[in-house]
């Protein structure tokens, strides 16, 4: 096994894909890109002289923070999960793929073009009525799959989640240094750190999120999963996805929304799009978890916003799980 980034030299990548019959004898490596900043695993796009396609490899830690440990094991869940949606109604939003090594961790995906993450909506602070409801439409359409017996409990990654969302961002010593984020915010989350009925309900969400439930969830289901190109819009990067409570997935998009546009009312906007059932006090309590966590948190979002915005932010979220 070796591992595989931009720095790789062509004639070894190209001897590794031969030998995996993914590249014909014929076909020549030109390039080899980054298709943009991957958050948990290594991303290239290699390019031939007939075609390109996304190259993927997990590594035992988070890419962006390798300081952070994290299963290896992951891509398989997204390879599982990509599997389990395939259909004609989900195909033109997935990725197909192409390969799949399970020694080396690779993943070999159709390449879907020079798409733009969403991650510009909290610039841009609106997101679309025709992109809204798509992405709703999709989600409902995930969480219809019927989940196979087998499908990876995912609980390494669960438990590396569950951390960054209901533990340390309410952790009072956690060592994060917020005010290196912005000036002021680690005073801001003082209120919300020492709150042991806010702590109650988020510790309560956190046993559900580990616990085994009965739908199909992609995980993580946030701007920088959703990929548009032109007309077309894409979801990505499901290597969090696990079997467990549609609320989850709902409550976070819910959140970006909320982040992105400081308008509560996409709680029931997005509820009454989703074509299922859904509890709308745990969709609203998850949605606020997330908030604080994205504002308080290690995983902070490109997200520029004064300390007023963000405190207006952090009172919104703790209403919405106190709910």
């Amino acid at each position: 096994m070796f591992n595989i980034d931009s720095s790789t030299p062509i004639p070894q990548l190209l001897d590794y894909l031969l030998e995996k019959e993914w590249i014909s004898p014929e076909e020549h490596i030109q390039r080899i890109e980054k298709p943009g900043e991957g958050n948990m695993n290594v991303v290239l796009r290699i390019i031939t002289d007939a075609r390109s396609f996304i190259l993927k490899q997990s590594r035992p830690y988070v890419q962006k923070y390798r300081e952070i440990a994290a299963p290896q094991e992951r891509i398989a869940v997204e390879r599982d999960f990509y599997e389990t949606i395939k259909s004609s109604a989900l195909n033109a939003h997935i990725p197909k793929i192409l390969g799949y090594d399970t020694e080396m961790f690779v993943m070999i995906l159709e390449d879907l073009g020079h798409c733009d993450d969403l991650t510009s909506i909290y610039a841009k602070k609106s997101l679309s009525k025709r992109e809204l409801e798509k992405l709703v439409f999709i989600l409902g359409l995930i969480h219809k799959k019927k989940v196979p017996a087998d499908f990876p409990k995912n609980l390494e990654m669960r438990l590396l989640n569950h951390q960054h969302i209901f533990v340390l961002p309410f952790l009072e010593d956690n060592g994060f240094q917020l005010d290196d984020v912005q000036p002021g915010l680690q005073l801001l989350s003082k209120t919300y750190k020492g709150d042991t009925k806010l702590k109650t309900i988020i510790h309560g969400i956190g046993d559900q999120y580990l616990s085994e439930g009965h739908t199909l969830l992609h995980g993580d289901y946030y701007p920088g999963s959703w990929m548009t190109e032109g007309d077309n819009l894409y979801v990505i990067d499901p290597e969090f996805g696990f079997v467990g409570f549609a609320e989850f997935d709902l409550g976070v998009m819910v959140a970006h929304l909320i982040l992105a546009t400081h308008k509560p009312g996409y709680l029931d906007t997005v509820l009454e799009k989703y074509e299922g059932k859904a509890n709308r006090r745990l969709v609203s309590q998850v949605a606020g978890i997330e908030i604080m966590r994205r504002l308080i948190g290690l995983a902070q979002l490109p997200l520029v916003r004064s300390i007023e915005e963000k405190e207006y932010l952090l009172q919104m979220a703790y209403k919405m799980i106190l709910i």
